[in-house]
């Protein structure tokens, strides 16, 4: 019964962070073509970089068929997730928020287009 309720609440949790993302979504999907060299929005499909596809509230480097860098897999060791201020972090300046990744994208510097493309995010289900 903990368990279920444990589930219950985590889900829960996700649902109303997700709901709580200010920023237009298709406005994200927009900028989000830039990221389409690397990253599969829709599918459980990896590229240079991991799917991304559920990636709100997912723990950080937690794809098991995705090869990450020793930092990403420390960030995630840390108990990281990819939330509303962990994207915004990243999408700012990855090599900030995480020295030693292998992002090689510079990062969004129009606030607006993060907040658009987190929104985009938080709005895509899991595969």
């Amino acid at each position: 019964m903990r368990t279920i309720l444990a589930v219950a609440a985590l889900l829960a949790a996700l649902c109303t962070t997700a709901l709580a993302v200010d920023g237009d979504v298709d406005a994200g999907a927009k900028v989000f073509k830039r990221c389409q060299a690397c990253h599969v929005p829709d599918k459980a499909q990896n590229r240079v970089g991991p799917y991304l596809a559920g990636v709100f509230g997912r723990p950080v480097a937690s794809l098991e068929d995705f090869s990450y860098s020793d930092a990403m897999r420390a960030k995630g060791a840390e108990g990281a997730v990819w939330d509303e201020s962990n994207l915004a972090a990243y999408l700012a300046a990855p090599k900030t928020f995480l020295p030693g990744g292998k992002m090689a994208f510079a990062g969004l510097k129009k606030p607006e287009e993060i907040t658009n493309v987190i929104a985009y995010l938080a709005s895509l289900p899991a595969p």
